[in-house]
């Protein structure tokens, strides 16, 4: 467990222009408003940031505009596969990784079909592994097309080969994660929870941090979680509630719903 406080890596949004096109400034401004209001890593080419959504020159635009932006004063990772075919991905894993990234995510719902077993996933992983040389990685248990979570038995395989260093977890459940967490000590491999309401006890059972949708809404609340880890209990837990009952109903419409309430907060960032 973190002795004083916890990471927090928001998922990053990625503004657009009124013709579709990536809205640099915004994006700009965008990264130094996750800064300042308590970030102390970035996510960015995510679900959230709409990647699936973008072409791969628009993906390796957002990521290295960002890491320009933060000029060495955060780690930035950034969703390195996209679609079945890894020899495709290894190449964009390898790309996106010269933007100057400090590791490059693979998305588990692209690494084997939803009928395939998980030892084709450690095929993949092992696959992508021996063809990117010492290249970070991690892993995002991302919900779409489908959610594909990852068994402590194989996050340990992956904490020991010392490549892994960063999973977003999504499974919402304490006793998985602690599982998870058990599995992966001692090794690089840290794990990041999604979900708030086992947010603040995956981190007491070891967690390195969070890596929620709240940033996009209320950023300095996790900061204060953070940063009184080791502070008064009862106003820790007050904040923590408050903003479990807000993740029920930040996720209407979202990431268009995270864009309007940056707007509201004075970003300037396109809704047409």
């Amino acid at each position: 467990m973190p002795t004083n406080h916890f990471d927090i890596y928001p998922v990053m949004l990625t503004p657009f222009q009124k013709d579709n096109e990536v809205d640099v400034n915004a994006l700009k401004e965008l990264t130094e408003f996750y800064i300042a209001t308590g970030s102390t890593g970035l996510f960015t080419n995510c679900l959230t940031g709409e990647m699936f959504q973008l072409t791969d020159n628009e993906r390796i635009l957002v990521t290295k505009t960002v890491v320009d932006q933060v000029a060495g004063r955060q780690n930035v990772v950034a969703s390195g596969t996209f679609g079945l075919d890894q020899n495709r991905n290894i190449e964009f894993i390898k790309r996106i990784y010269d933007t100057g990234i400090y590791g490059v995510i693979l998305n588990t719902n692209q690494l084997a079909t939803p009928t395939e077993s998980e030892e084709v996933v450690k095929k993949n992983l092992s696959k992508i592994l021996d063809a990117t040389g010492d290249i970070p990685l991690g892993v995002y248990e991302c919900p779409v097309p489908y959610k594909r979570l990852l068994s402590p038995q194989l996050l340990g395989w992956m904490g020991e080969t010392k490549r892994f260093v960063f999973l977003k977890d999504t499974c919402c459940d304490q006793d998985q994660i602690v599982a998870k967490l058990k599995a992966v000590k001692g090794t690089p491999l840290q794990i990041f929870n999604a979900n708030i309401s086992t947010g603040l006890s995956s981190i007491k059972a070891g967690a390195a941090g969070l890596g929620s949708t709240s940033s996009n809404f209320y950023p300095e609340l996790l900061s204060y979680l953070s940063v009184n880890l080791k502070g008064d209990a009862q106003k820790l837990n007050k904040v923590n509630t408050l903003i479990t009952i807000f993740d029920a109903l930040i996720h209407e419409c979202y990431p268009m719903s995270a864009k309007y309430f940056m707007q509201l907060r004075g970003l300037k960032i396109n809704l047409d």
